[in-house]
């Protein structure tokens, strides 16, 4: 879906700040619930309920087993936002298949949230697997070490 808008002239689309997080260590989990990656969530309060917040993240993740789906969450506080329409079997924000152990991946998300609210926000991104080993930030010969990071930018409505 296409979500658009046109903004008085001199109004909207300007960047009021911007808040970042580093994470600078991997992280593992076997779990097949998604749970919170350690390190890589950054929170921001909003100025307006009418702005926008653009979070974007980055990061590396590889599978310490062969043909394994690593599947990502953005979530606001504790709810998943920039889910697709249809639910299926890996649902999730971000989905990566890797076909051979010790593959490392870069993962985008970028997302424009409306939050509606002046109260301050938490986005972080959640992981999980179904099978074997998500590597977050390093590949599982551990020779790859890479930074994570998540930033927010509250845009003017």
């Amino acid at each position: 879906a296409v979500t658009s808008a046109k903004l008085a002239s001199g109004v909207g689309g300007k960047i009021l700040q911007v808040v970042s997080t580093v994470k600078d260590t991997d992280f593992t989990t076997t779990s097949t619930s998604f749970t919170d990656v350690t390190g890589l969530s950054a929170s921001i309060t909003p100025s307006s309920s009418s702005n926008k917040v653009l979070i974007t993240a980055s990061f590396c993740a590889s599978q310490g087993t062969n043909s394994a789906i690593n599947m990502f969450n953005l979530l606001r506080n504790s709810t998943a936002i920039g889910q697709p329409a249809t639910s299926q079997t890996f649902t999730s924000t971000r989905t990566q298949y890797t076909s051979e152990a010790d593959n490392i991946d870069t993962v985008h998300i970028q997302f424009l949230d409306s939050p509606s609210t002046t109260s301050a926000t938490t986005y972080k991104i959640q992981g999980k697997v179904n099978g074997g080993t998500l590597i977050l930030g390093n590949r599982s010969s551990n020779d790859a070490e890479q930074i994570s990071i998540i930033t927010l930018m509250e845009v003017a409505g």
